[in-house]
């Protein structure tokens, strides 16, 4: 056949994926097979998509891949993540621009909205998946409002509210003011900001000229101060407990109180207390029946009960409040200050702490099983090291706040009677029966019912994810869920740990009494040339369909996979797409080498071409069996490079070298079909990594129809293979790899045949084996095998070994011996290396057996060397 001079990967990309769709490859039922399952850690529905996507889901679809091929029933469940926040801003900013506000709206209008936007741009990458060749069962598709995934997560609530795990109560939380909903602890992201530190003097209550000075950040809170605190054993202020101070610019009363909170040691040992906008602060106000003044709005502006600057934004009131004091007399000083700013994941607002009636959840008795399976390996962390950053997490859990200020998401199923009564059910009608009967209410209307506005966290509803997308809340016995869970495994990242992975193992121990999956591989950050993190506001991330126009699908996985091992960032560089677009390139043109060649059915197998492809065969099993052992380790980058190397070095620049035949002659039946197979095996090993290419050339290779494929042929297992052989050619590389040397040293054409001599030492026995093949590769007329040095000859080492090149002409000996001495220097240099190791008793009595033996065996090596080059010098010095 015709194969173009030009892998054209957008071409052959968009062919195969279609085929693969239209032959249902990815779609996958229960059966007898051994199941293999991956939920998508959903993207959010208003993302596109980002490189830390490309990343995360081409490992999942190589792992996805590989399991098919490997006969398992492979499942990989795609979806999207309602994301409340994002969404409703998205949402909101829309609507703005249509002139239309969310004041104006009901809800159920708010919601029509909100619908329209996911399906119109919720979508987008999913679609944008399918270009990396993301082999998803598409027609299993979910979304986390779909109406089996919001009755589960409702269902989920009631279960949990009856059970006494959640609860409603007034709390310091963490507020969003630009997204106007409570956060969780964990969406709040605490930054290192240069702040200033403003020591405030506040005069003591009945005296003449009595102060006491304060130090905080926040000036702008003072106006919310309900006390002053000092330690009860700091010498310096025994006098003042019992006593009042005035608060700046408002004159408030406040009493002066003692705990051992107070650090003496810290600012100026007198600490303000603002109860409403402090979590600590809060809590000494708890302790001490202190009152409480919430001096801010939902959206950070100051409100009646600050008395001054009211409606004025929080930051525009620091700059005044700060003059205002200094012209009062109450500003002390002022001092750079670092401090850390929590702020919200999602708007990037400065967060304020805000006590807020919300709903909870508890978490401490759910966290101790689900700490005890990661430790205990039930649940293996790839890499392990992040087992202490959940283990400091889960001994640490504090309640989880699920509720929030908006609409877009599910809407809590809690209904309030006219009696400040609540009842948790899943539908008004529901709430009214169980009102009647729980409270003795039997007039009670429909109507005198009111369900609470908020919806629950987002979260709330992706712990579920693993469960609810195989309808296994509503449904716990359905086929589904009994034959996909657990899971095999899940590739996330380490900064959602607690945010997901952590409380989907909670909820599978909940709701199923078992693990959610087997497996989690925790990805690195992608991050630039610089070390920064890739993110829109700093422009340094590319788009990755560009990317994938311009290097391939294959190139850009290999790019992204190339340098990731689990848990390690990735400093991404195009440079690293390009050479995986190489890779393409370097396959591709193997394959129209080997199907250039003329095959004779009636040629024998030359002795070269036959133990070619007996060394090919081990090596291609050896490199099998390590990339087993990977995969079981879940080293997927170290996997790709075994592979990359395997058919760049092994098969393309050495194999094929080795058995192709002379220009313009043809090659015998038998190593042809040989070197076919090893073809079609290498493209399935590679299948997982770079789908496109490995089923083109697969389909060329075999003269295959569209009814084929290679995702569901056989990967190729581990058959037993000759060590021997292996160690005999790494040897006979080197004679190679001198040979050629010499000829681009002296300048020998390679057309003109050389005659090598070998001299054996200590009592070695020749080895014949690879001979022919080595007089094929460096064309030479004879090998000969001697007991003596060959004069006038260019010489080289391996190992212990002699060899000898005749020139024509006469050697330059003073070169040889230059050359020989820097070898022995060298040589002298790598054994005193290897000495300092083996005299290491914690080396030799710690290594494994196997690696201090290898570095005997070096040592030996050395050792024999320096004594051959030695008599070498002195044998031309003579």
């Amino acid at each position: 056949m015709d194969i173009p001079n030009k892998y054209n990967p957008v071409q052959i990309e968009d062919k195969w994926y279609a085929n693969w769709m239209e032959q249902g490859y990815f779609k996958s039922t229960p059966d007898e097979r051994e199941a293999y399952s991956i939920v998508i850690p959903p993207p959010n529905v208003t993302g596109v998509l980002h490189m830390g996507h490309m990343l995360n889901n081409t490992l999942q679809d190589v792992l996805v891949r590989r399991a098919r091929m490997q006969g398992k029933n492979a499942l990989w469940l795609p979806g999207t993540d309602h994301a409340s926040i994002a969404t409703e801003a998205k949402v909101v900013a829309k609507l703005k621009e249509e002139g239309i506000d969310k004041s104006e709206l009901t809800r159920d209008e708010f919601m029509e909205h909100a619908w329209e936007w996911k399906e119109k741009h919720g979508g987008i990458i999913l679609e944008q998946l399918k270009k990396l060749g993301a082999s998803c069962d598409w027609d299993r598709t979910r979304f986390t409002m779909d109406e089996a995934l919001y009755e589960s997560v409702i269902d989920v609530f009631i279960d949990l509210y009856n059970k006494g795990l959640i609860y409603r109560g007034i709390r310091m939380v963490n507020w969003d003011p630009s997204a106007l909903t409570a956060l969780s602890d964990e969406e709040v992201i605490h930054k290192e900001v240069n702040s200033k530190l403003y020591y405030l003097r506040y005069k003591v209550e009945g005296t003449r000229d009595d102060w006491v000075t304060i130090a905080t950040t926040r000036p702008e809170t003072i106006l919310g101060d309900t006390a002053v605190c000092v330690n009860p054993n700091d010498d310096r202020f025994q006098h003042l407990p019992g006593k009042r101070v005035l608060v700046p610019l408002i004159n408030r009363a406040v009493p002066v109180i003692a705990d051992d909170y107070v650090d003496i040691e810290f600012g100026t040992g007198c600490l303000k207390i603002t109860p409403a906008h402090d979590e600590n602060d809060y809590q000494i106000g708890f302790k001490h029946k202190l009152d409480t003044i919430d001096i801010f709005n939902d959206n950070g502006t100051l409100n009646e009960a600050a008395q001054l600057y009211v409606g004025e934004d929080r930051f525009a009131v620091r700059k005044k409040i700060v003059k205002d004091l200094e012209e009062a007399g109450n500003l002390v000083k002022i001092e750079d200050y670092v401090n850390k700013v929590g702020f919200s994941e999602r708007t990037d607002a400065v967060v304020e702490p805000k006590l807020s009636l919300q709903w909870f959840m508890k978490m401490e008795e759910m966290a101790k099983p689900a700490l005890k399976v990661v430790m205990d390996d039930t649940i293996k962390f790839h890499p392990a090291k992040f087992k202490n950053t959940y283990r400091h997490w889960m001994e640490n859990v504090r309640d989880w706040c699920i509720s929030r200020q908006l609409w877009w998401g599910q809407q809590i199923p809690a209904y309030y009677l006219p009696n400040k009564e609540v009842v948790v059910a899943k539908s008004k009608e529901e709430a009214l029966e169980l009102a009647k009967e729980k409270f003795n209410l039997p007039d009670l209307k429909l109507e005198d019912l009111r369900q609470d506005e908020d919806v629950l966290d987002t979260w709330f509803s992706s712990w579920l994810w693993p469960i609810s997308v195989f309808d296994g809340i509503r449904n716990p016995e359905n086929e589904d869920i009994k034959y996909y869970y657990p899971t095999n495994d899940l590739v996330t990242a380490p900064e959602i740990l607690f945010f997901w992975v952590a409380r989907m193992i909670m909820a599978g121990q909940e709701y199923r009494g078992e693990i959610p999956f087997k497996n989690v591989y925790l990805t690195g950050i992608v991050r630039d040339k610089q070390g920064r993190k890739m993110s829109k506001q700093l422009g340094n991330s590319p788009d990755p369909i560009k990317l994938i126009k311009i290097y391939g699908a294959d190139g850009v996985r290999v790019g992204m996979l190339l340098t990731s091992p689990a848990g390690n960032d990735l400093p991404f560089d195009e440079s690293l797409c390009e050479q995986g677009r190489n890779f393409s390139n370097k396959i591709w043109n193997a394959l129209r080498l080997v199907k250039g060649w003329e095959v004779d059915e009636n040629l024998p197998q030359p002795d070269y071409a036959k133990v070619s492809t007996q060394w090919f065969d081990a090596k291609l099993n050896a490199i099998l069996e390590n990339i087993e052992d990977q995969f079981s380790k879940y080293r997927i980058s170290d996997a790709l490079m075994a592979v990359y190397k395997l058919i760049w070095d092994d098969f393309c620049s050495w194999y094929l070298e080795m058995i192709k035949p002379a220009y313009q002659q043809p090659i015998d039946k038998l190593t042809y079909q040989s070197t076919i197979g090893f073809f079609e095996g290498l493209m399935k090993i590679l299948h997982p990594f770079m789908p496109f290419i490995s089923e083109e050339i697969w389909h060329i290779l075999g003269g295959r129809n569209e009814n084929e494929s290679i995702m569901i042929s056989d990967m190729p297992k581990v058959k037993s293979y000759d060590t021997n052989l292996l160690k005999g050619f790494e040897m006979e590389m080197q004679v190679i790899m001198a040979l050629r040397n010499i000829r681009k040293e002296k300048n020998i054409s390679f057309k003109e045949k050389l005659e090598l001599f070998v001299k054996k030492n200590n009592e070695e026995k020749p080895d014949h084996t690879f001979d022919n093949v080595i007089s094929k590769l460096c064309n030479l007329s004879s090998i000969d095998y001697v007991d003596e040095k060959v004069e006038g000859a260019v010489s080289f080492l391996v190992k212990s070994t002699e060899f000898y090149v005749p020139l024509v002409g006469s050697i330059d000996v003073g070169a040889e011996i230059k050359k020989l001495r820097e070898e022995l220097e060298y040589t002298k240099g790598f054994l005193i290396g290897v000495t300092e190791k083996l005299s290491n008793d914690r080396f030799v009595n710690n290594a494994p057996e196997a690696v201090v033996n290898k570095e005997k065996a070096k040592q030996a090596d050395a050792e024999s060397k320096i004594k051959v080059i030695e008599e070498q010098i002195a044998s031309l010095s003579k």
